[in-house]
């Protein structure tokens, strides 16, 4: 059933409203009071029946959880338990009275994100930008002059080794047999877990080709394990389609080859792609590929990002431009005029009225704006930096395809919302300003404002 617009009332007259107790400066207070939250009930209800099932929970409340989980760079765990003793968290999801417990479990948030999928929850980053325009964080022009650059967003998973791999689906399908009374002829789980020791132990020294031998018995073994699980289900469609997932990956670890492409790198999670980025700290990262486009000029209120999105399949970086100018255009609303880009998108063919993409490196740039900009174009790796380091761009947790695009687009409107608190965060040097005889603050979100 479609979610209630607002929290119920309490009618307990002995305890005192947020509102009475919080401090209205607190930027928390004031993003929530400048968020406009009947645009996502709008936009989310259609994915609830009117009439049917149980009612969802607020939409204010799943949305605010989201924003604050990735602002301040918390899994969903640590969210919780957060919410539960910061009032200022409940007061920005919606809350009048202090909650004692939780109104909503881990899980509701992933049920919630899979609901909505990741073509509305661009509608949060979509926030986000027009609360910069309206707060002066940044101006119309600025957004029509952006840079473009790819990172990695990296999966939760372990370093990808053929071993591992092999002890890993052993470990499955074994717990599959043993959860569906499938007995096996032998499990090979200590044979195993020897093979994987030693391996580890000789591969990086001088018994390289030891260590490759006791890879290829893990090979065998894992063979003959599969062949004795499909004799035993076969004609059993009960079984069949239980083992059906951990069978077929099983099947795709033992065939592929070090030179393939599309190989296998983890168990849970098949989407995740070896990218090798020219990094000397990292040779090859997994995950997958992400573009974010930011503004060229730093704004009063920061850097903001405009535009986020994930690349599966490690396409070259200039055949994603074209589509990351169309959702930087639909997410801001403005036309972009100047796009700056590394050499790496060379080839774009990217051809517009009025639009200029300038690769760095080009030479005979006579405009003096121009030259002045394109030497703003290295801004943006602080800000990928940024996004990994203090949010969660940089070991990503979310299932599947979808989970990837979610979280890049959220890691964007998490990175704006620190901006946005910082902009609006209330003056704290009144007093040193008073003693100095300052009449204003410059440089704060309210520079009009008269001192003492």
């Amino acid at each position: 059933m479609r979610p209630a617009k607002s929290a119920p009332e309490n009618a307990d007259l002995f305890r005192a409203s947020l509102e009475a107790i919080l401090d209205p400066e607190h930027e928390l207070i004031r993003l929530a009071a400048l968020i406009d939250w009947e645009r996502f009930d709008d936009a989310f209800g259609a994915y609830y029946h009117p009439a049917k099932g149980r009612r969802g929970l607020r939409t204010r409340l799943m949305v605010g959880l989201h924003l604050l989980k990735h602002m301040k760079g918390l899994s969903d765990e640590e969210l919780c338990a957060v919410w539960l003793e910061n009032p200022y968290f409940q007061a920005f999801c919606g809350e009048t009275h202090f909650q004692h417990r939780l109104p909503f479990d881990r899980s509701s948030m992933t049920r919630w994100r899979k609901r909505i999928g990741a073509e509305e929850i661009e509608l949060l980053l979509a926030e986000t930008i027009r609360l910069a325009l309206e707060t002066g964080a940044v101006n119309e022009r600025q957004l029509e002059r952006i840079t473009v650059d790819t990172t990695v967003q990296t999966k939760a998973v372990a370093h990808p080794t053929d071993s591992h791999l092999i002890l890993r689906a052993t470990e499955w399908l074994n717990r599959i047999a043993k959860r569906q009374c499938v007995k096996l002829r032998q499990s090979f789980s200590r044979v195993m877990v020897r093979a994987r020791r030693e391996a580890a132990r000789l591969m990086h020294g001088r018994g390289h080709g030891q260590g490759l031998r006791w890879v290829g018995k893990m090979r065998t073994w894992l063979g003959r394990l599969t062949r004795d699980i499909r004799r035993k289900t076969e004609g059993k469609p009960e079984l069949e389609a239980a083992f059906a997932t951990a069978l077929e990956r099983a099947g795709k670890l033992l065939t592929q080859t070090p030179g393939d492409s599309g190989k296998l790198h983890a168990l849970h999670a098949p989407e995740v792609e070896c990218i090798g980025k020219g990094k000397a700290r990292s040779r090859y990262e997994f995950g997958v590929k992400a573009s974010f486009a930011t503004t060229n000029e730093r704004c009063k209120g920061g850097q903001f990002v405009l535009g986020a999105r994930t690349l599966p399949g490690n396409p070259y970086d200039g055949h994603s431009l074209a589509a990351q100018i169309d959702q930087t255009e639909r997410l801001t609303g403005r036309r972009v005029k100047r796009v700056y880009a590394d050499r790496g998108y060379r080839g774009h063919g990217v051809e517009r009225e009025g639009l200029e993409v300038i690769l760095s490196h080009t030479r005979g740039i006579t405009s003096p704006t121009i030259r002045r900009e394109m030497r703003r174009r290295n801004a943006i790796e602080p800000v990928i930096g940024h996004m990994k380091a203090d949010g969660l761009l940089e070991r990503n947790h979310l299932a599947g395809p979808d989970g990837d695009a979610i979280n890049a687009l959220l890691c964007a409107a998490g990175h704006n919302l620190r901006l946005l608190a910082r902009w609006l965060e209330p003056p704290r040097l009144w007093i040193l300003a008073r003693a100095l005889g300052l009449r204003a603050l410059p440089g704060t979100w309210r520079q009009e404002t008269v001192i003492g």
